[in-house]
């Protein structure tokens, strides 16, 4: 059974919803299962992939990257429709000059590191303290990180005893990694039918997720700690309270106001507030109690209509004025 076929048959009903993931999740059976089970995925690719090499040469010719419209004006991209393995994708290949800057940055670190140890490896040779293979081995791993293989261009000649050892910077192919790789990244989707522009917003609608537990770990609105919990099963529902947490401040969020901050909205709706009077009629027995609603400013009367807080508190729908009709 092909892989579509085996796709129509564990799907119960047409894909409602878009699955965002981080890159180092990809694997073509969960592709599969995500389908099956009715998610549209939307993916990085490692830029290592295939299909994500493909990409990134399709973008690197002369006026594939094009400017967004809209809210990304200033992000620039390139699309195209390929086979990830055995799986039609559309493929995306954004540029964020943000993740250029950074990443190019660290590439200097690293350059800056490699250089002193290429020299000490130089002069461990000249003191005859260095076999060929133990030399191989230390440029490999100096040479690891930040894509520094791809354009410091290193020789080892010689005798196992007698290594030697030639390198230099290729501007060149530093100035190419610049301009078709750095700074880029390959999504990687099955909706085809979005423009790249909600593609491009979608993934990047990750960001507030990976914000909110960054807040919740330093102490944010729903913070994880203090825990004061030991066992496995304490600390694993300690945390999923937490996560549950997070996901009804951020749908009330998306329901009340998405552009505003989440302690404001929290804020405005503690404020929402009855007062209970106790009354006294003078007669013995269980004294009567009236509620008094609250005056409400305009955010707090929406949360009251959103939230239907009138089936717990109808006299609360008291405190919000009608507005004469407009002529």
């Amino acid at each position: 059974m092909g892989h579509a076929q085996h796709r129509d048959a564990l799907r119960r009903r047409p894909a409602q919803r878009t699955l965002v993931r981080d890159g180092g999740f990809w694997s073509p059976q969960l592709e599969l299962d995500l389908d099956a089970a009715g998610y549209y995925s939307l993916i990085s690719l490692p830029l290592g992939h295939k299909a994500a090499e493909e990409a990134l040469q399709m973008a690197a010719q002369r006026g594939e990257m094009k400017p967004l419209t809209g809210k990304l004006s200033e992000v620039r991209a390139a699309r195209m429709r390929a086979n990830v393995g055995a799986l039609d994708r559309t493929l995306v290949v954004v540029e964020s000059q943000e993740l250029l800057e950074g990443q190019k940055r660290g590439i200097a670190v690293a350059l800056r590191k490699a250089k002193a140890e290429l020299r000490k490896l130089e002069s461990l040779i000249d003191k005859g303290r260095l076999s060929r293979s133990r030399l191989e081995d230390r440029v490999k791993k100096t040479l690891a990180r930040e894509h520094l293989s791809s354009f410091v261009v290193t020789t080892i000649a010689g005798t196992d005893k007698a290594p030697t050892l030639q390198w230099e910077v290729d501007a060149a192919r530093r100035r190419d990694l610049e301009r078709t790789r750095l700074g880029r990244r390959v999504l990687c989707t099955d909706r085809h039918n979005w423009s790249t522009g909600r593609i491009v917003h979608a993934f990047r609608g990750q960001w507030n997720v990976e914000e909110l537990f960054r807040r919740a770990k330093k102490g944010g609105v729903v913070p994880w700690g203090p825990s004061h919990q030991w066992a496995d099963g304490s600390i694993r529902l300690h945390t999923f309270a937490t996560v549950l947490g997070l996901m009804l401040v951020s749908l009330a969020k998306i329901a009340l106001a998405p552009d505003a901050s989440a302690r404001r909205m929290l804020g405005n709706l503690a404020d929402i507030k009855a007062t209970l009077v106790r009354t006294t009629t003078g007669a013995p027995g269980r004294r009567p109690t009236v509620m008094l609603a609250p005056e409400l400013t305009a955010e707090q009367r929406r949360a009251v209509k959103v939230f239907e807080l009138d089936k717990w508190f109808p006299d609360i729908l008291s405190s919000i004025t009608a507005r004469a009709p407009k002529p």
